[in-house]
């Protein structure tokens, strides 16, 4: 009897100290899981009893009423032999909202033209930034359009692209636009493809699913039924849709309609498992294989201590945006050619730049909008300027061989959308593009003219902002991405800048002495200086009594700060606050009640100034 309760003691002991002396995880653990300590069923499970069963060999083990004795080398081999790391394992479901978002699977939505692609873009990323209009005679988008989706808990990248016609003429927009949606769908996951259900299965649409065979054979696209408000009510109908739909070949359809959001429970159903699966097999080859992590931590995801840039793109139409666009993401995202106005949605892209995040955005060409512009283009205006006051930095875009022609830096137009930034308080940069075509011998002479003339002539014409920076590039020749976003990235250092109070007004001594009046008694009071705002740069100055700064002042002081801060190219703004005068004559004690009350109205000026 003391003999087995010995023995059962012993292995108590010996599974204990393996537990403590392998260091194995709390994940590794449940991976090994225990029926009994005690009896013959001690190590039911496989796991334990096979580790202890490899090692039995070297472990001598001595058991005297449930004391043990392992000799030290055995125990130093036990330890070198087992695992240091648990293994993460992903498993479903799977939280999409705390995945990183250059992790997220990518969804591109296709189809023939004029069956609701835009819509159903501007569904899913719950907001109006695709154009929607009704066209049957002419396609409204033309290129690829990217934004995060958020259906229910689900997240992923989507793609609006343009319609396709698989007929097209080789020469033809919608023939280009082909192509380079093959081109982004060959980097795509999964595919939403998209029909009309009101008029049953289009020809087209069947040349489409053979071309989505051809140009994407690893993906198997949703079908989706879109416009299937107007079949809801007769089953007989969807029924008979739905059969027909199959005739695609990619699998039972869908019922949604982009306008309403019916089906959307559907689509986020179909859609589930299959994000699911990629995202876990994302996740195991990307984060680190750490035994303490926990799939709700933010371990995946990148460091946002630096805020993305915002750059806008503007300019008239066919100066060549598309193209500058094209070249600083360094790829075919927009449609270019020489038709003017073959942009018409505002294209919203991301991409890196020396560890930046660069949010980058191509508007439609800039006219003044006028009473017979209807449809597309009138809407394709609207949202260039919205663009526009969302923008940090404005790049804006000039012909140079417009310039050589008509002796003149900037038209009316480009000097509407300079003086609109600067009054948004955006940063602007110049862009002189086109400078290819005034090179060789016989321009060289006028290359060199442009180069002079331009940034003094732009001077002139914007004369509420001064140093505004001027960038000459040949866009189609792939060159000038470096100058250009040197630039850009300056002007927006600038903008975010933000000085101290204490060095402001070291500053303005020194300014109030350089500065000479006629009269000493009409010098400005400025008790203290301070920046109250970055992103433009915003400063108060606050007075004594009720004097105010004249428009000369302000300027002479908005050109000193310009000068000895390096802030050309960006807005700057001034404001004046008042601090009141403590009445004299009164007793001590009524002096100090009145100076403290000057004090807090006094700071709480500057609060409001700072709200």
């Amino acid at each position: 009897m003391l003999q087995s309760l010995s023995a059962q003691k012993g292995r108590l002991v010996i599974f204990s100290l393996l537990l403590h002396r392998t260091s194995i995880s709390t994940s590794t653990r449940s991976a090994y899981p225990i029926v009994s300590f005690f009896g013959s069923s001690v190590f039911r499970s496989g796991g334990i009893a096979h580790l202890l069963n490899s090692f039995r060999s070297s472990i001598q083990a001595t058991v005297r009423f449930g004391t043990l004795s392992v000799s030290e080398d055995d125990l130093s081999r036990l330890h070198s032999k087992a695992p240091e790391k648990a293994n993460i394992v992903y498993q479903k479901p799977v939280d999409f909202t705390k995945i990183d978002i250059n992790l997220l699977p990518t969804v591109m939505i296709v189809g023939r033209p004029n069956v609701g692609k835009s819509a159903l873009f501007n569904r899913l990323i719950r907001r109006r930034e695709a154009l929607v209009y009704n066209t049957p005679d002419d396609h409204v988008t033309r290129d690829i359009r990217e934004g995060i989706a958020k259906l229910g808990d689900l997240r992923f990248r989507v793609l609006d692209s343009a319609g396709l016609e698989t007929e097209a003429s080789s020469e033809s927009i919608l023939s280009r636009t082909a192509v380079m949606t093959a081109n982004v769908l060959a980097r795509t996951q999964f595919a939403i493809f998209l029909i009309d259900v009101r008029t049953g299965l289009h020809p087209l649409d069947q040349e489409v699913g053979k071309w989505l065979r051809k140009q994407a054979p690893g993906i198997n696209p949703i079908v989706a039924m879109n416009k299937s408000e107007s079949l809801h009510s007769n089953t007989n109908t969807f029924a008979e849709a739905a059969i027909e739909a199959q005739i695609l070949g990619f699998g039972e359809p869908i019922a949604i309609s982009a306008e309403t959001g019916l089906g959307m429970t559907a689509l986020y159903e179909a859609l589930r498992p299959r994000l699911e699966d990629y995202i876990v097999k994302v996740l195991d080859g990307n984060c680190s294989q750490d035994e303490n992590f926990n799939q709700n931590s933010d371990s995946c995801k990148v460091d946002e201590s630096k805020l993305p840039l915002q750059l806008a793109i503007v300019g008239r139409p066919n100066v060549g945006k598309s193209t500058l666009l094209n070249t600083l993401l360094q790829e075919d995202r927009v449609l270019v050619g020489p038709e003017a106005g073959l942009t018409r949605d505002s294209v919203r892209a991301q991409f890196q730049y020396q560890g930046r995040t660069v949010y980058l955005v191509d508007t439609a060409g800039w006219l003044q909008r006028v009473d017979r512009q209807k449809g597309p283009a009138s809407l394709s205006i609207m949202q260039s300027r919205k663009n526009l006051m969302r923008a940090h930095v404005v790049a804006l875009v000039i012909d140079a061989e417009e310039i050589a022609k008509a002796k003149r830096s900037m038209t009316h137009a480009e000097v509407v959308i300079a003086r609109q930034a600067v009054e948004e308080g955006r940063g602007l940069v110049i862009i002189v593009n086109k400078m290819d075509l005034l090179k060789g011998k016989r321009n060289s002479t006028l290359y060199k003219k442009v180069k002079e003339a331009v940034p003094q002539e732009i001077q002139m014409v914007i004369p509420q902002v001064t140093g505004i920076p001027v960038v000459f590039i040949s866009a189609i020749e792939g060159r000038g991405r470096a100058a250009v976003m040197s630039q850009v990235i300056d002007t927006y250092e600038k903008w975010c800048l933000r000085l101290s109070t204490a060095r402001l007004n070291r500053w303005l001594r020194k300014v109030m002495s350089r500065h000479s009046w006629k009269d000493q008694g009409a010098q400005t009071k400025i008790k203290y200086f301070t920046q109250v705002k970055a992103r433009p740069p915003t400063f108060v100055a606050f007075m004594s009594g009720k004097t105010q700064l004249s428009d000369t002042y302000i300027r002479f002081l908005t050109k000193s700060l310009k000068e000895d801060f390096d802030l050309g190219g960006i807005p700057i703004r001034i404001m004046q606050r008042y601090v009141p005068r403590i009445a004299g004559g009164s007793s001590s004690k009524n002096s100090q009640s009145n100076g403290t009350r000057a004090v807090e109205r006094t700071l709480s000026d500057k609060r409001s100034v700072l709200v």
